[in-house]
């Protein structure tokens, strides 16, 4: 019956069309919005879980990933286009109904990850003291939690906002380092012969493809450019989307192919941080800027997501229910969650969250286009965004 009326629904024809190039001078800060939330922890957790999971083959495994996302990238640039007007007239319930849902998970998704943010700043802070054991992780979670709770309540977040163009041009500069340095390392051991990849984890292929499910939260964030319309006319939320998707794909298969070297030289023995250990072998003088970097992305991060989160809550609530009071619904269930689950776990749990949210996506794309190969299309992403959450594991 869903089946029947999403695609016999009406709605009018839609038929998304490539942006024409424009000068705006907002399109950088629309892109810096999504371009900050995909780097938000992808970055510092892929390499060590695709190298416990497919091991020599990570390189490729990350493009696929990349591919599925930009597929996804472009049901949020559809919907932009499509149904946004839709929405706005008021002409669809379906519509209407499918993504008010949406935003259910997507809030859901965002308290995960807040979560998950923190815990991975954690690991990174305290290992750079040799401290990161899950009791002090969760400790300093729970305490930076408080810490954004108060200053919530007080104050309000919305003026550490700022923090996040901060963050993702200091991991930016980052990253562009440590590739530099992850490359010299790659061609000094194939000079001397010691060039070698990790060893295949030989996992079957049934549980490599439910962690790699598991790894869609590290190129999640496209989507953010769908909630900035008070901000931006629709066609600069769509470049601003697939250039963010275009520079995170071109960042993250060099990336996590020039790290494989350095993977192997730990052995299999990969934990939340491990990245900070290759970072060492090949340039000791990058470990402390890699821990600055994590530490601020995984805060502004938190930041940012605490306050979408906040937001949508109120806005789901037709504002019964307070940002100041979302906060503090928003911090009990972060704070539950880092006591109760490891970051693996998050990372996995999050992947699921998100891709309930794209697969409702993929149902509200479906009610408002009229072609029936963009509906197959649609379709077929929802039915692998349903296996993700179904079935998407933690890597350890």
């Amino acid at each position: 019956m869903l089946a029947t009326a999403l695609i016999t629904s009406p709605s009018p024809p839609c038929s998304p069309t490539i942006a024409t190039v424009s000068r705006s001078p907002k399109l950088l800060n629309a892109t810096a919005t999504p371009l900050a939330s995909i780097f938000g922890s992808g970055f510092l957790v892929i390499v060590p879980i695709l190298a416990g999971a497919v091991g020599p083959y990570s390189a490729w495994c990350i493009a696929a990933v990349c591919l599925v996302a930009y597929a996804l990238g472009s049901v949020i640039r559809h919907n932009i286009q499509c149904a946004e007007p839709v929405l706005e007239a008021e002409s669809n319930k379906l519509t209407a109904t499918l993504d008010s849902a949406s935003d259910v998970s997507l809030s859901i998704a965002y308290i995960i990850s807040i979560c998950l943010y923190l815990k991975i700043l954690a690991s990174f802070v305290l290992g750079g003291f040799g401290l990161d054991q899950p009791f002090n992780e969760n400790l300093l979670s729970t305490s930076i939690i408080g810490f954004i709770l108060i200053v919530g309540l007080i104050k309000g977040l919305k003026k550490l906002e700022v923090l996040e163009q901060v963050a993702l041009y200091l991991t930016l500069f980052i990253v562009l380092l440590i590739l530099a340095a992850f490359a010299h390392f790659d061609f000094t051991a194939m000079s001397d012969q010691s060039f070698r990849l990790p060893a295949d984890p030989n996992h079957s292929p049934w549980k490599i493809l439910t962690i790699v499910c598991g790894t869609l939260i590290v190129v999640q964030g496209f989507e953010t450019t769908r909630y900035l319309g008070h901000l931006y006319d629709a066609q600069t939320r769509i470049r601003a989307s697939r250039w963010s998707q275009i520079i995170a794909t071109a960042v993250y298969i060099p990336f996590v192919a020039l790290a494989m070297p350095l993977a192997a030289e730990l052995h299999g023995k990969y934990n939340d941080n491990a990245l900070v250990a290759m970072v060492t072998l090949a340039s000791g003088l990058l470990t402390i800027p890699l821990i600055i970097a994590a530490a601020l992305s995984q805060f502004s991060a938190a930041i940012a997501d605490t306050i979408a989160a906040a937001d949508n809550l109120e806005e789901l609530t037709r504002e019964r229910l307070k940002v100041k009071t979302g906060y503090l619904l928003i911090a009990a269930l972060a704070t539950a969650l880092t006591w109760a689950a490891n970051t693996h776990f998050i990372i996995a749990l999050a992947s699921r969250a998100f891709a309930l949210y794209y697969l409702i996506q993929c149902l509200v794309a479906i009610s408002v286009t009229p072609q029936r190969w963009r509906q197959i299309a649609f379709a077929s992403l929802a039915v692998l965004l349903l296996f993700i959450t179904l079935f998407a594991v933690p890597a350890a």
